[in-house]
C-alpha cells in the first residue's frame, strides 16, 4: 500500500525514475546487506557497497566467490570485485559485473563517516524496536485494575 502521496505507484513513472537517477540516489540504491554476524554487531541491516569492502557473492553463476570491491559502478548498477572476471575472445580479462543486493558484505571499510553513518542507522532501529510494546504490567496500571498475577 502507498503511504506518501508524492511517490507514484505507476509503472512507467516508477522506472523512469529508477533508470534516471543521479549517483548520489543511485548510491542508496546500490545497497546490500550485511553479513550475520556484522548485523549483529552493529544492528543496522544493509549499507551502501564501497569501494574497499569486502563481500561473498550468495545468488548466480558466481555463488560461494569472495572478493574485495574494486569498483562501484554506478552507471551500470553494478560491482566489480577481485578475482570475478572472465576472459574476452581476443584474450584480454574484464571484470564481471554482479548485481549489489546479490552480495552480502563481509567486511566493511570503516572511515568517521561510515561509523556516522552506521550509528545513525542503529538508532533508529533501536528506537523502532522500543516502539509500540507494551508488557502486561503496563496495560493493567493503564486500566487501573488489578494486574493478571494478581487475579489468580
Amino acid at each position: 500500500m502507498k503511504y506518501n502521496p508524492r511517490v507514484s505507484s505507476s509503472r512507467r513513472k516508477c522506472r523512469k525514475a529508477h533508470f534516471t537517477a543521479p549517483s548520489s540516489v543511485r548510491r542508496i540504491l546500490m545497497s546490500a546487506p550485511l553479513s550475520a554476524d556484522l548485523r549483529n554487531k552493529y544492528n543496522v541491516r544493509s549499507v551502501p557497497v564501497r569501494k574497499d569492502d569486502e563481500v561473498q557473492v550468495v545468488r548466480g553463476t558466481y555463488k560461494g566467490r569472495e572478493g574485495k570491491v574494486v569498483q562501484v559502478y554506478r552507471k551500470k548498477w553494478v560491482i566489480h570485485i577481485e578475482r570475478i572476471t572472465r576472459e574476452k575472445v581476443n584474450g584480454s580479462t574484464v571484470n564481471v559485473g554482479i548485481n549489489p543486493s546479490k552480495v552480502v558484505i563481509t567486511k566493511l571499510k570503516l572511515d568517521k563517516d561510515r561509523k556516522a553513518l552506521l550509528d545513525r542507522k542503529a538508532k533508529g532501529r533501536a528506537a523502532d524496536k522500543a516502539k509500540g510494546k507494551f508488557t502486561v504490567e503496563d496495560v493493567a496500571a493503564a486500566a487501573g485494575g488489578p494486574s493478571l498475577q494478581e487475579v489468580d
